[in-house]
């Protein structure tokens, strides 16, 4: 970059739209933005455009990228030199080190998913040990590749905890009927049920998958959201390098996404897997899957390396970022704590705290009444209870019976996104909801 700090890709034209006063800090959007205009801009001084680390991190962006085509198809696993960027920000969370080449770069965390999927099943006969209750990526994942969702169920009693006899007590019964379990599925931050699982406990779960021969499917794209001081996102291959597991001792592979934390970039398709531990002749077949399409989308990559390593101390825009960051977390967290204080002021539903995710997943205790009605409908009991809801106020949650739940028992999942000043609202329309629901219902 020149000593005055200006590029040749500006145009000449900005400066007289933008005012002075009027300079955007840095977001993950502004680094990603000037990229993707590059064919229009030219020359101007860049204190009249972004702040200049964006400015610094699109113009290194822009030159690991081969002959800087942001339009072109890149290398099966992502851009080397993005990977380099993702594999030095796991590297700095988790203080081990993290190889580029160990990192794909998928558009969201799903189609990696599909492709470990794909890799482990062949049959049937082939197991995963799955949460219940789960993301239906996976339940849909694994019947789609034709294997079998080996459940495990969270314990709601002690706040969605995962008891390590449960575990056991699942892999010996899918045993018994013949299936091979290849794999254990681990949601933390959870979705649905938000909670976030401690260090003694994830040290367990890595134990029970080494003696067990399993591979440790990580889905860790809630890790930057946990909202109780006394628990930590603690990632799984962290915890196994702790215990002193090295690369070649257990399989690890995490999902991280674009879509989730606080940046919520949805759209933008951007996510990465890190594989660790599977031997070579593996990793070749991982590669094959990802090269039959290509490559992942390019926004999506440079987005993915943005979120894994954002401004650090010292840059014109980090007290900015950790500022909004900041601000993005603890009103994830105060609307947590007001839905979930709703849920437990009214009749007939407990809510477990969310400790980090975006979800609560509270249980209804329906009436018989209300069980026999939903019967008369055809209905599951949640999915009437979440269609009455909807109709009468046009809040939308998700009946727990889509997720998987204890049978017997009838749940919901409710998002904590709806901006922050509507949620009283949200809160004031379900408790008349209910309260008449209960009424009309009642045994």
């Amino acid at each position: 970059m020149q000593s005055e700090e200006r590029l040749s890709f500006w145009p000449r034209d900005y400066n007289k739209t933008c005012k002075k006063n009027q300079v955007p800090t840095l977001s993950m959007r502004s680094s990603i933005a000037i990229l993707e205009i590059l064919n229009l801009l030219i020359s101007v001084p860049l204190h009249s455009l972004e702040s200049a680390d964006a400015i610094r991190r699109a113009s290194e962006i822009l030159n690991q990228i081969p002959a800087r085509a942001t339009g072109a198809y890149s290398h099966s696993q992502g851009i080397k030199g993005l990977r380099d960027t993702i594999a030095a920000g796991i590297e700095a969370r988790d203080s081990f080190p993290a190889d580029p080449n160990d990192i794909f770069l998928t558009d969201g965390a799903s189609p990696g998913v599909h492709m470990m999927m794909q890799l482990l099943l062949s049959s049937e006969n082939d197991g995963i040990l799955c949460p219940i209750p789960q993301y239906p990526l996976y339940s849909a994942s694994i019947t789609l590749h034709g294997g079998t969702l080996v459940p495990y169920y969270l314990d709601e009693a002690t706040g969605w905890g995962l008891e390590m006899s449960e575990l056991k007590k699942q892999l010996e019964d899918a045993k018994s009927k013949g299936i091979t379990v290849k794999a254990l599925v681990v949601i933390n931050p959870g979705n649905p049920t938000g909670q976030v699982l401690s260090e003694e406990n994830q040290r367990d779960i890595v134990k029970f998958c080494k003696n067990e021969g399993l591979v440790l499917l990580a889905d860790e794209v809630y890790q930057g959201n946990v909202y109780v001081p006394e628990k930590k996102f603690h990632s799984f291959k962290k915890v196994a390098r702790l215990m002193g597991y090295g690369e070649t001792d257990i399989p690890v592979v995490s999902f991280q996404s674009v879509s989730k934390g606080y940046h919520g970039e949805c759209g933008k398709r951007g996510g990465y897997m890190e594989v660790t531990g599977l031997r070579h002749e593996i990793r070749e077949q991982i590669y094959k899957l990802a090269s039959v399409n290509l490559c992942a989308n390019i926004s999506g990559q440079i987005l993915a390396s943005l979120v894994m390593y954002p401004p650090k101390l010292g840059d014109e825009s980090y007290e900015s970022y950790i500022a909004e960051k900041e601000q993005i977390l603890s009103s994830l967290a105060r609307r947590a704590k007001t839905l979930e204080d709703g849920f437990n002021n009214l009749e007939g539903i407990t809510c477990n705290k969310a400790e980090g995710a975006m979800y609560l997943f509270p249980q209804l205790h329906l009436p018989q009444k209300a069980i026999k009605a939903a019967e008369a409908a055809k209905k599951a009991p949640d999915a009437f209870y979440a269609r009455r809801l909807l109709d009468a106020t046009g809040v939308v949650v998700v009946p727990g019976s889509g997720f998987r739940q204890v049978p017997g028992t009838w749940h919901f999942r409710c998002t904590i996104l709806p901006p922050e000043d509507k949620i009283p609202a949200v809160v004031h329309r379900l408790t008349e909801f209910h309260t008449a629901f209960m009424d009309e219902f009642r045994d």
